[in-house]
């Protein structure tokens, strides 16, 4: 790309997004420009809103609104598919002034960040669990595990984030009384439907190791460390059934 080209379109992003941008004080002085910039502001607004709806319905729409104008300035799309905007989004609310009497919202935020990930996976075929079956004590303990693109899983130690989000993305009501401890969350795509699930500490350990595409032995080692009543092959069957993996690397 053509250097003035380039410095051309960072100082009108500055410039759509109210930072300093000496360079474009002829074109900001424009009476059309701050229509363009009002409307390119509230697409990115309404994106965010809509990628969000489970803080949206915790919060309440002008909450979200005000809060996502304020991260909008700071953090602009820097993708044409708004779909997948907001990456940075939790970890804004976990920062943000107004919402420290909410603790939980960058969590549950997390969720709803998760959800559009596993929504926009690309497709991988099942695993069939045979091919565990069939290994040898030996070869089982190298063989690797590789969780799907459309397999997404999160431990929150801090709070019940998942049932927050559960409940609140599946329009029920909050429990009266609910136990404030921490939870995990997998979610998964069956059928071209996002679904979701509790996860335990060890469900998480085991797909974080997979992910890190250590062996099976080690990985069932650092769950058992975190959970030492495991009983692995329920774990195993149930990541199974949720269609977690992708594929099963044998020695």
């Amino acid at each position: 790309m053509n250097t003035s080209l380039a410095s051309f379109q960072d100082a009108f992003i500055d410039a759509l997004y109210e930072r300093n941008s000496t360079e474009m004080t002829t074109l900001i002085e424009q009476p059309g420009f701050l229509v363009y910039r009002n409307t390119v502001l509230k697409g990115s607004v309404d994106a965010l809103v809509a990628n969000f709806p489970t803080v949206e319905r915790l919060v309440g729409t002008e909450w979200i609104k005000a809060a996502g104008t304020v991260h909008v300035r700071q953090s602009p799309p820097t993708d044409s598919r708004l779909l997948q905007y907001g990456a940075g989004f939790p970890d804004f609310l976990n920062a943000f002034e107004h919402a420290r009497e909410l603790p939980y919202l960058g969590d549950v935020a997390r969720l709803d960040l998760l959800w559009t990930q596993v929504h926009c996976a690309a497709d991988e075929p099942d695993v069939d669990p045979s091919e565990l079956a069939n290994l040898s004590p030996a070869d089982l303990a190298l063989s690797r595990l590789t969780p799907k693109a459309a397999c997404r899983w999160a431990w929150f130690p801090d709070n019940p984030a998942y049932t927050l989000w559960r409940f609140n993305r599946e329009e029920r009501d909050i429990p009266d009384e609910l136990d404030w401890r921490g939870e995990g969350a997998l979610l998964t795509r069956k059928q071209a439907q996002v679904c979701w699930q509790a996860a335990s500490v060890a469900d998480c350990t085991f797909l974080d190791a997979c992910a890190a595409h250590l062996p099976l032995g080690q990985a069932a080692e650092k769950a058992l460390e975190v959970q030492p009543d495991l009983d692995f092959s329920e774990l195993i069957a149930r990541l199974f059934r949720a269609d977690a993996f992708a594929s099963v690397s044998i020695p």
